[in-house]
């Protein structure tokens, strides 16, 4: 099921405010986040318009943490971040979704949350898709 009113669901303008569509992974989309103040920060987003990890199968719950590891797996590859942070919010815009923020050591809040978006690091066109190509390289 989809909601014609999210991003990650019908991608275009919505997902063009904040994301760029990576790939589909078994049961998800990867997304790479335009704020880009965490080098590699991206979102997996589950395939369907569900608000809960609850409201899909353990098949499915299983397949989506798959998705979630070998995107962070890419990432650690890609970008060698010290930690991935991983948050799951949703308050808003209730699409079940995951957050894949690698943090460095003495970097922008090594050490704290991370800010949802703080709108400091965005990229050239150029930029973006060299780091898709690695993202991509390293699934």
């Amino acid at each position: 099921m989809k909601d014609q009113n999210c991003g990650y669901c019908m991608r275009g303008e919505l997902l063009d405010q904040f994301g760029i569509y990576i790939c589909d992974l078994s049961v998800s989309s990867l997304i790479l986040f335009k704020e880009q103040s965490k080098p590699g920060r991206c979102i997996v987003a589950y395939k369907d318009h569900v608000s809960e990890i609850v409201d899909i199968s353990k098949e499915e719950r299983d397949a989506f943490m798959d998705d979630v590891a070998r995107a962070a797996n890419a990432l650690h590859k890609a970008f060698r971040p010290d930690k991935v942070n991983y948050g799951a919010y949703g308050d808003t815009g209730c699409h079940l979704h995951m957050h894949l923020v690698p943090k460095y050591k003495g970097g922008d809040e090594w050490g704290g949350v991370f800010q949802m978006n703080p709108q400091k690091t965005y990229l050239s066109e150029e930029e973006y898709e060299e780091m898709i190509r690695k993202i991509k390289e390293n699934l």
